[in-house]
């Protein structure tokens, strides 16, 4: 008693994710090199930023994969929330970045260090570049699922943090004052970690199996109820599989006549559309389980 059997099409862009993923991996040898050879804090840190971005988008590359893989009887939503754990365990990562980069740029507030600023902007320069080269092309697909959401955020962080970077490199080559450096690592974190902290909580939310945002299953009952010959619902339960699948679950108890004059068919196709077409988050995957009256009293004879 399913709307749509059809798990709906997954649209991974894995072609997108290895092209971002070459140059991001590109751009972090020049930032490690960069670090060693500048001695600059806020480039260390872009690096390891460009480190946990490097991973994870490897880590959303095989998920979109995974992702297309066809279900199972042992997978019967196939390898669809694969997206949301590389999401999650990026965001992970990520969050350790940015606290290390916080606690190290403190630090480096009160031990001063030597930074070369021509070297630092030269690969700051280089970052920035192959940063843009990525948000534009994950920029058309960064709305699709969660994974590509999380990939485009890395990018457009390591955006920010090549700017940082540019920045401290200019102030410390007009003014030697060598301390913007931990400042522009900070900043750097404190990019970082808001994010994180948002698609950790996203990812969270699906894995945790919570209502879809923007459904309201108190409207969604009454909705339900106010249809003619429903007399009862129960056992309401919705969730989100991966990013873009809402599913929902309803138990509907039906007027005796709808099973006996055959309009049952009907009301089971009437409330699929309900539920798929009336609320802010259209469910095209329910399972409506239909009830006679006394259905409720079997059930506690079952469980008793």
């Amino acid at each position: 008693m399913s709307a749509g059997h059809d798990h709906g099409t997954v649209q991974t862009h894995r072609g997108r994710l290895a092209v971002a993923f070459a140059i991001t991996a590109t751009i972090l040898i020049a930032e490690v090199v960069g670090a060693l050879w500048t001695g600059s804090l806020a480039l260390l840190v872009d690096a390891g930023h460009m480190l946990t971005d490097t991973a994870g988008l490897a880590m959303a590359l095989v998920a979109a994969s995974l992702a297309m893989r066809e279900p199972t009887p042992e997978r019967t939503w196939g390898f669809r929330r694969a997206e949301v754990l590389a999401a999650g365990a990026q965001a992970t990562v990520l969050l350790g970045v940015g606290v290390y980069a916080f606690v190290e740029g403190v630090r480096r507030l009160y031990e001063s260090h030597e930074v070369s600023s021509t070297g630092l902007l030269l690969f700051g320069v280089v970052g920035l570049l192959g940063n843009i080269a990525s948000i534009l092309v994950l920029s058309s697909g960064r709305g699709a699922n969660l994974n590509m959401r999380a990939a485009f955020l890395e990018v457009v962080n390591d955006a920010l943090g090549s700017v940082a970077v540019i920045v401290s490199a200019v102030v410390i080559a007009t003014t030697g004052w060598v301390r913007i450096d931990a400042i522009a690592g900070m900043a750097i974190a404190a990019l970082i970690v808001p994010r994180a902290v948002k698609i950790l909580g996203e990812a969270g939310h699906i894995l945790l199996e919570s209502t879809p945002k923007g459904l309201d299953l108190d409207d969604v009952r009454a909705h339900i109820l106010a249809v003619p010959h429903v007399q009862d619902v129960h056992d309401l339960h919705a969730s989100t599989i991966a990013s873009g699948l809402p599913v929902l679950t309803v138990h509907v108890v039906l007027d005796e006549e709808c099973f006996t004059d055959g309009h049952a068919a009907d009301m089971l196709a009437q409330l699929q559309d309900c539920v798929a077409a009336h609320f802010t988050v259209s469910i095209e995957h329910s399972t409506i389980q239909l009830e006679p009256p006394d259905h409720a009293e079997r059930e506690q004879i079952m469980h008793a």
